[in-house]
């Protein structure tokens, strides 16, 4: 009798821990290509403590070819929580994204990130004053399926220039080695600065940034798609650019799938938006500075992106939200 209570209760634990080793949820979250920010967005929030010892669930960081990658994945439940452009997340809601007529209606909003602006890297003294005068140039465009190359395309398009240049689709680190070993007279990235690809670039090249800010504000850009923000990238904020540079920027924002529980949403929201959390976040890439509750929702249209149900609750205790 004793050694079938014995069987009985080994059996309970081993059942009882197979459940509740199942009972954790493992959520895939996308990120982005070598170099780039959203790669380390992912990692960040998957490395922090109070996520990896949330017993309800933890994240996995997965690279991805970026914002329209993460768009589809999210909507698709094949990732659950993504960092996608604001830009893309409102054009694939409305079937707007070029060349792809689907709506994207189960990717829902749950907080800002930071403004990622257009950044094109040219090499000082090479004649590149405007983007129209990369036609007939080898350019990188940002990797396949990702939101830099999107917004490369939707930019170079409106400007005339997309057909007339020899595009080249890579990740910013790749891209800054091409560029480094004279393979591409310019580069593309959408991303926050300083970005590590451009240092790098800096360090064996003699670069500049083309005023894109200027480019966009003559052509009507702004009008055309005003989801945009207009900023300057700061002198000194490379080796060798020695003066502001204008540009515009879309907003890199944190997004869930439709089906992903309100409570993992808003704790995962709790977690990273505490002063640990935010202070986590700095501590992996000064970008993250951007990151604060008051600014939580920032640029965010409830209406045009709704917010998941679990960012509603975190927003509105925070009184973020009305």
């Amino acid at each position: 009798m004793k050694r079938i209570y014995i069987l009985v209760l080994a059996l309970a634990l081993v059942f009882g821990m197979s459940f509740n080793a199942q009972a954790k949820k493992r959520y895939v979250f996308g990120g982005g290509p070598a170099g780039g920010t959203f790669q380390i967005v992912a990692n960040a929030i998957q490395v922090f403590g109070p996520i990896k010892n949330n017993p309800n669930f933890s994240i996995k960081a997965q690279s991805s070819g970026g914002s329209t990658e993460n768009l589809r994945t999210v909507n698709a439940g094949r990732c659950a929580f993504g960092t996608v452009y604001a830009g893309e997340v409102y054009l694939g809601r409305n079937g707007k994204l070029t060349g792809d007529p689907n709506k994207y209606e189960n990717v829902l909003t749950v907080g800002y990130l930071y403004g990622a602006p257009a950044q094109l890297v040219i090499r000082k003294g090479s004649g590149i004053k405007s983007t129209l005068d990369l036609a007939g140039k080898k350019v990188g465009v940002g990797n396949a399926g990702s939101g830099a190359f999107a917004n490369c395309e939707r930019f170079f398009t409106h400007l005339g220039i997309w057909d007339k240049i020899e595009r080249n689709a890579m990740g910013y680190n790749d891209a800054a080695q091409a560029f480094g070993n004279e393979q591409l007279d310019a580069f593309w990235l959408l991303t926050a600065y300083p970005s590590g690809a451009v240092i790098m670039a800096a360090q064996t090249n003699d670069i500049d940034l083309v005023d894109v800010g200027a480019d966009a504000e003559k052509s009507g850009y702004f009008k055309a798609y005003p989801y945009f923000g207009k900023l300057t990238i700061p002198a000194g904020t490379y080796r060798g650019v020695d003066h502001d540079t204008p540009s515009f920027f879309d907003s890199a924002l944190l997004v869930a799938n439709a089906d992903v529980p309100a409570e993992d949403v808003y704790q995962l929201l709790k977690a990273i938006w505490s002063e640990a959390g935010l202070k986590h976040m700095v501590e992996q890439k000064k970008t993250f500075k951007a990151m604060s509750v008051a600014d939580g929702l920032k640029g965010v249209n409830p209406e045009a992106t709704p917010l998941h149900p679990g960012a509603v609750k975190f927003w509105k205790e925070m009184g973020v939200l009305k």
